[in-house]
């Protein structure tokens, strides 16, 4: 830069960092997909900036692992929050609900190979608290409406509800499945899983 040449303003500085944070997390998403195990320095050279101005951003791979989770996550809460939970039946819903999380992972793939660091109870209850009340508030509002079955606890719902996208999960990662398949079979399972037994069957 020329001596007489003025110093890039605050303003000009912060867009500076948010444009590389943001491209280093973009490299990121698309090296670890491919490439679970990718060092910083790989990142650093697909976002085309140098390891110092990596590790500037982003000191450790954990670090940088770590913020590339919440911004998955705030992306499926988007996606959530899209997906008009509070219309129509209830099971219909949860469906919509996985398919918005399907799409998440469809956006960062990484998501389904990487190793995630290890967090606390704490820290994992607080990262997916807002899956978590959003799936909740569907299930409450369809054991009122009649669209979940009234003798299944709120909370096995929520759990097996859980366990059913991570099961699909574990068949894609595998390679048993694709992400379509996985998002059809859910279409199917979730509502058999939670709708009212029909009183002809349920003394059976």
């Amino acid at each position: 830069m020329s001596p007489l040449a003025p110093e890039p303003g605050p303003r000009r500085r912060r867009a500076d960092a948010v444009h590389n944070t943001q491209a280093i997390l973009d490299a990121a998403s698309a090296v670890l997909s491919e490439r679970p195990d990718a060092s910083l320095a790989v990142v650093a050279e697909v976002a085309g900036i140098s390891r110092k101005t990596l590790y500037a951003h982003f000191p450790s791979r954990e670090l940088l692992i770590n913020a590339l989770i919440e911004r998955a996550a705030a992306r499926v809460v988007a996606a959530l929050d899209a997906a008009d939970l509070e219309s129509g039946p209830a099971d219909a819903a949860l469906v919509r609900l996985m398919e918005a999380g399907w799409a998440g992972m469809d956006a960062d793939p990484f998501l389904l190979h990487l190793a995630t660091p290890p967090v606390s109870p704490e820290q994992d209850r607080e990262r997916h608290a807002p899956i978590l009340e959003r799936l909740r508030a569907v299930i409450e509002r369809g054991k009122r409406e009649g669209d979940v079955a009234p003798d299944l606890p709120i909370g096995w719902v929520l759990t097996a509800v859980l366990a059913l996208g991570h099961a699909a999960g574990e068949e894609v990662r595998a390679g048993r499945m694709t992400s379509t398949e996985a998002i059809e079979t859910l279409r199917l399972s979730i509502p058999r899983l939670v709708r009212p037994m029909p009183p002809g069957r349920r003394d059976r």
